[in-house]
């Protein structure tokens, strides 16, 4: 691709920069990583947590870099270096335009809690309404022909452009996708073409990046104020503290706005039943009214269904056929996911749920189909937001009946030292570092009517302990767990 289409328009301060015998440069691929540079690529050096791009600048042009973009002026001997105040802005953007290919309906969801869920359902709800769809997130990757696992909420901008452009080669027309805080304020989804975009919550989270709760709210706005097209629908969940907040943010934006929830105006909440493998939901939509069957537990699930069902009638799918595909449903990996049960039906769920309001969501979900304990498995990871070390601790105590405090993943730090913060506001609990076991021990407690909840890891397949990630998985540790205690 041509230099001068690469960067095109949306960058004025590489006008005069960008022209002549240099906008017509062959670049032949993109990276951030210096190390991946082969000749006839550009090289962005954006500033990273750990290290500053623009000190591999003088590696990128020995590795054959045609073109560097950086921050500030550099040398790199016969390379031109161009300068651009929003170097990450400028590699997401590029990336979209080196690849191409899109999906043609693109939906986004951010938000504190909820978003893998809600990715999940609008691809399940677009599938049932016949569209080749998938959805990119925490999880991995899903579409009709893949399943990849998969760590970050939000791909770095050419992995996820490359991605983006091999499932509209693969023939999906339809894809959602988490817009994580750190994603968003990083640029990482400029170029992606949001049809319709969606918030669910706010709650603590990643106070280890962002200064401030709105320092944080506003990184999550960025989705309704840079990169929805104006006049889009902008679907909110309306039941949360900050939905008013982004209610606002979208209108001012001047997008179309679709509320759901108890107060949403777009799909109104009327009444809901809760049972131990279903919940009973009432939705009016319009003058029609309509009883949905969702086969999941916790009242949370239900607000996740509801954004997704905004999402999907939004970019298209009749409001009965979204109604329709909500009762037939399948949980995200890891949320709040019945893993399995005991002789005389105490229940075990593995969940995510990592952060304060996550766990007091899923605690607080169980309780009504809990006619014993509610017994819970839970740690904090190294390495992230220490303040919300206690106040998870004292959730559990106040909405759990058991509470055992064991590792998560404590990455640098020293576990015992985590736990001991978390230990600070949960008089109640037991501590048992050793993860395996404290599972163990928790599943050996059950009884008729308890319900026991693994929290912190969901879908992880790993532990990191220090820099090693060793095999762990909390739905093999249960599993194992529960036929031992049949055995």
């Amino acid at each position: 691709m041509k230099l001068r289409d690469l960067t095109g328009e949306g960058f004025p301060d590489l006008n005069g920069q960008v022209g002549g015998a240099l906008g017509d440069l062959d670049v032949k691929g993109l990276s951030a990583d210096s190390r991946k540079i082969t000749p006839g690529m550009a090289f962005v050096a954006v500033a990273g947590s750990k290290a500053d791009g623009a000190s591999f600048i003088a590696d990128a042009a020995s590795r054959g870099a045609a073109v560097i973009f950086a921050a500030h002026a550099a040398e790199a001997g016969n390379v031109p270096v161009l300068t651009v105040s929003e170097p990450r802005r400028l590699l997401a953007v590029a990336a979209s335009r080196l690849y191409g290919k899109q999906p043609e309906t693109m939906v986004a969801v951010t938000g504190t809690a909820g978003k893998t869920s809600v990715a999940s359902f609008t691809r399940q709800i677009w599938a049932h309404a016949g569209h080749p769809a998938a959805m990119i997130g925490t999880t991995g990757v899903i579409s009709p022909s893949r399943n990849d696992y998969g760590s970050l909420t939000t791909p770095d901008p050419v992995s996820l452009h490359q991605l983006l452009a091999e499932l509209a080669d693969e023939g999906v027309t339809h894809a959602a996708m988490e817009a994580s805080s750190h994603g968003l304020d990083q640029f990482r989804l400029d170029g992606v073409k949001l049809s319709a975009a969606a918030f669910t919550n706010l709650g603590r989270d990643h106070m280890d990046y962002h200064p401030t709760v709105e320092d944080y709210m506003a990184a999550k706005m960025r989705l309704f104020e840079a990169l929805l097209p104006k006049g889009s629908p902008a679907v909110i969940f309306a039941d949360d503290a900050w939905s008013d907040k982004a209610v606002a943010v979208a209108s001012a934006t001047g997008h179309d706005v679709r509320t759901v929830g108890r107060r949403g105006g777009f799909l109104t909440l009327k009444r809901v039943e809760h049972f131990r493998h279903k919940q009973v939901a009432e939705v009016h939509i319009g003058d029609d009214i309509f009883e949905v069957h969702i086969p999941l537990a916790g009242d949370f699930q239900i607000a996740n269904a509801l954004v997704a069902a905004g999402l999907a009638i939004s970019t298209g799918v009749p409001a009965s056929v979204a109604m329709a595909a909500l009762e037939k449903l399948q949980g995200a990996s890891g949320r709040l996911e019945l893993v399995g049960h005991t002789k005389d039906g105490a229940l075990a769920y593995v969940d995510y749920a990592h952060k304060p309001d996550a766990l007091e969501n899923v605690l607080t979900s169980v309780r009504p189909f809990t006619t014993g304990r509610v017994i819970v498995v839970f740690g904090c990871g190294g390495d992230r937001d220490r303040g919300k070390r206690p106040i998870m601790g004292e959730i559990a105590c106040r909405l759990a009946d058991t509470v055992i405090v064991t590792d998560d993943n404590p990455r640098s730090e020293e576990p015992a030292a985590i736990r001991a913060e978390i230990m600070a506001a949960a008089a109640c609990a037991t501590e048992i570092g050793d993860r395996a076991a404290a599972i163990r021990e928790a599943v050996g407690m059950l009884k008729s009517g308890d319900t026991l909840i693994v929290a912190g890891k969901g879908h992880e397949e790993g532990q990191t302990i220090g820099s090693v990630t060793l095999p762990f998985s909390d739905h093999a540790e249960v599993r194992k767990a529960l036929e031992e205690l049949k055995s």
